[in-house]
């Protein structure tokens, strides 16, 4: 059989041919791979499909993690009919269509219709209002995929109708074992395409390197794997190809979604962590996943006042000539200042006393009601009445006293002696902290 006619065989005449990613999508839960926490035997989404009883679920995981074909694979289990739509495109007129098409089923077949909306985050919220009906009366099962947090995308009274299932990125190993499956597949691999000899050909690094650039998204690594193998002509895949050709492979990074919001926390938790190695990776997803550097240094300045502080006031200044650098270099030279600052914010020793103290006097004033006025020794005094409402009377100008500071009440009425600044024995605060408990003992 010739090429040609191994095309129309494999894909319909009038069809164009399957991406390897598609052609080797798993035909049974045997052949799944990566989330065995899930599908393993005895767990709990295995149970479910075991049962036969399949509630309506959101699978919330990265891209290429699996979530369109384990739905697939459950409707086969089931023998449910497969209606598939995209909440990019669809409207409530196609949920409707679908759902017409499901009381068919029942009606003519007894067959159940499972309704799998891929990216179910995008639908708004007349949408997902639209889908309550039929998920609560379970003329349809609904089988939703995001890449999002269910809990900030998809609405309280849908999810509570869903069960949420949260699959992991694909690891190495099972990464690696998707390519090897697919190179050596005479039917739906490489070998449907005469192909075969040349993946059966790469070298062990070359497999390795393909699962490791892939960052667990499988259909990268096989799109991956499907170009090499038809750049090289008779060709071995060589490193020096796949490295070419995943120089512009996306990294898993959504800047506005919950992938941002995940890398940003992670970054400013590496910084307070005091570890500049993990600081510097996640800068650096960040830079390579094209996030704003403006943000970036944003969060450098905020980390810097919240949990370095006075421990050591200069990597504020440090992290505000960052940003300012930035701002002048662009990108990609802004990246070595970043750096600057990350290291130095992640290796600073820490004191988030400043971050305790605005905010307890904050509570105070907010949540307790203690909007106090200033007492009269302190109120403005450069005006003619001022003397004669008793302002300013008994003020000690703190110049006129040996070390330029004398013992007298700063706080309101109501809340005299309060603290809220309780310096650490870190870094130079331990020199506020000495200085501080001698002018008490000395005001005693």
């Amino acid at each position: 059989m010739d090429q040609e006619d191994r095309s129309r065989d494999l894909f319909g005449e009038d069809s164009a041919p399957r991406p390897l990613a598609d052609r080797m999508r798993p035909a049974t839960m045997e052949e799944f791979l990566g989330q065995e926490r899930l599908t393993g035997p005895g767990r709990p989404l295995r149970q479910l499909i075991d049962s036969g009883r399949i509630p309506s679920i959101i699978f919330w995981g990265p891209p290429g993690s699996g979530k369109t074909t384990l739905a697939r694979l459950i409707a086969a289990s089931q023998e449910a009919k497969f209606v598939e739509i995209s909440a990019v495109a669809a409207g409530v007129a196609d949920l409707r269509a679908a759902v017409d098409l499901a009381l068919r089923q029942w009606r003519g077949y007894k067959r159940k219709t499972i309704l799998f909306i891929d990216e179910i985050h995008r639908f708004n919220k007349a949408q997902q209002d639209a889908i309550l009906p039929r998920v609560e009366d379970g003329t349809v099962t609904v089988i939703g995929a995001t890449t999002e947090n269910p809990a900030f995308e998809v609405i309280p009274a849908l999810r509570s109708r869903m069960r949420i299932f949260k699959l992991d990125q694909l690891g190495f190993h099972d990464t690696r074992e998707m390519v090897l499956r697919a190179a050596r597949d005479p039917d739906r691999g490489l070998g449907a395409q005469g192909l075969a000899a040349k993946g059966l050909h790469m070298e062990v690094d070359v497999v390795d390197r393909i699962a490791q650039i892939s960052g667990g998204d499988g259909r990268v690594a096989l799109n991956l794997l499907e170009a090499a193998a038809h750049a090289t002509g008779q060709a071995p895949i060589t490193m020096e190809l796949v490295d070419e050709l995943a120089r512009d492979t996306a990294i898993l990074f959504d800047k506005m979604g919950q992938e941002h919001f995940d890398h940003a926390s992670a970054f400013q938790k590496s910084l307070r962590g005091s570890d500049p190695d993990a600081a510097i990776y996640w800068l650096a997803k960040m830079i390579a996943g094209g996030e704003d550097p403006r943000f970036i240094a944003r969060r450098l300045m905020v980390t810097a006042s919240e949990d370095v502080g006075l421990a050591d006031p200069t990597a504020l200044m440090v992290a505000v000539a960052a940003a300012e650098a930035v701002e002048r270099l662009g990108m990609p030279e802004g990246r070595i200042p970043l750096a600057h600052a990350v290291i130095h914010v992640a290796t600073a020793p820490k004191s988030n006393s400043a971050y305790l103290a605005i905010d307890g006097a904050l509570a105070d004033i907010q949540k307790e009601g203690r909007a106090l006025p200033p007492p009269d020794h302190l109120k403005d005094t450069h005006y003619k009445a001022a003397k004669g409402f008793g302002f300013g009377k008994g003020y000690k100008y703190p110049h006129d006293f040996p070390d330029g500071w004398e013992e007298q009440e700063y706080m309101p009425d109501g809340l005299k002696g309060k603290r809220y600044y309780t310096p650490l024995d870190r870094g130079r605060e331990a020199a506020i902290r000495e200085r501080m408990e001698g002018k008490k003992k000395r005001g005693r």
